[in-house]
């Protein structure tokens, strides 16, 4: 079965490099075409560029999307963005510490890939939402006792923020201009 997806957004935007990240904010108006505030799967295509991603929120109404996949882009240059948005979520990459917990909780291997990839998505992102790294290794302590008690998700923290802490402050997109 085909994914659902809705009608192409289309803008052109400028190119930031915020630390070692390459990103590019949605226009407000292509934003507001987004089915959520919050993250959205979406087919991407800038310049020559196709992939699967997932569009992340600003913390402010807006999205921005990461284009470290997208070679040869320069900061400050303008390029033309198309977003399909679907429901097919692309895989997530699972950081090394909650992979190695999986692998050693021994036991939640068929429960962690029973999880949509849209609640796996969640699981890192909650993880990943704090540069404190005692919280973190808590979180991920947690989240492996949750799951081995059947919870599928992670908690109820605001999916409408950018919770990229490398790229956030307060759940809000650092502005970078």
């Amino acid at each position: 079965m085909a994914a659902t997806q809705t009608a192409p957004i289309e803008f052109t935007g400028e190119v930031s490099t915020l630390g070692d990240r390459t990103i590019i904010r949605l226009s407000p108006d292509a934003s507001a075409e987004l089915p959520s505030r919050g993250q959205v799967a979406a087919e991407a295509v800038v310049g020559d560029a196709r992939f699967a991603t997932v569009v992340e929120p600003d913390g402010m109404r807006g999205h921005w999307l990461n284009l470290d996949e997208v070679a040869g882009l320069e900061d400050s240059a303008t390029v033309s963005v198309t977003l399909t948005p679907t429901k097919d979520w692309p895989e997530v990459s699972v950081p090394e510490d909650l992979a190695a917990a999986l692998a050693d909780a021994g036991d939640l291997d068929d429960t962690w890939a029973s999880l949509t990839p849209m609640a796996r998505w969640e699981w890192v992102r909650w993880i990943k939402a704090t540069k404190n790294p005692a919280t973190r290794a808590k979180r991920v302590g947690v989240a492996i006792d949750k799951l081995e008690n059947g919870k599928r998700r992670p908690c109820c923290f605001d999916l409408s923020s950018c919770t990229d802490p490398e790229l956030s402050k307060s759940g809000k997109l650092i502005d970078f201009r």
